[in-house]
């Protein structure tokens, strides 16, 4: 597992969008990016019962629409400071097809570590890999 160094800056950008722009139960989570070049971008979830988005992949629409397609490290924080959350599931697989070189900020039992998301998705399905070409052939072997 290789472990990078913690953006606390990241966190903390996160964490002041979590605590100044939650907003009862449809706004509860704050994400943060760094873009290679330097640049942080935050966004927060918004929940929907029928699976609206996690803050995570609105920090990757937001990102785009300022021209950011390259991010380096992300990290969630929850509102009422409930800190560092690693991502579920689905936004594993999404940032992992996205950017696979991706660092993601999570807590662990031994404390905050930067991981890449392939740690936090081993074995991944590759959603690339099972396209269809336009001529109709797969990209898998």
């Amino acid at each position: 597992m290789t472990h990078h160094p913690v953006d606390h800056e990241l966190i903390e950008a996160a964490a002041d969008v979590a605590r100044t722009r939650a907003h009862g139960d449809n706004h509860t989570m704050a994400a943060a990016a760094r873009t290679r070049d330097g640049r942080i971008v935050t966004a927060m979830n918004a929940y929907h019962f029928t699976g609206g988005p996690c803050a995570e992949l609105v920090v990757i629409g937001a990102a785009a629409a300022q021209g950011a397609y390259d991010l380096d490290t992300m990290v969630a924080v929850g509102d009422r400071d409930r800190g560092v959350v690693p991502p579920c599931g689905r936004c594993r697989q999404v940032l992992a097809d996205y950017f696979p070189d991706l660092k993601v900020i999570v807590t662990t039992p031994t404390g905050t570590r930067t991981l890449p998301i392939t740690d936090l998705l081993p074995v991944t399905y590759v959603w690339s890999d099972h396209q269809l070409e336009p001529d109709g052939a797969g990209t898998a072997s």
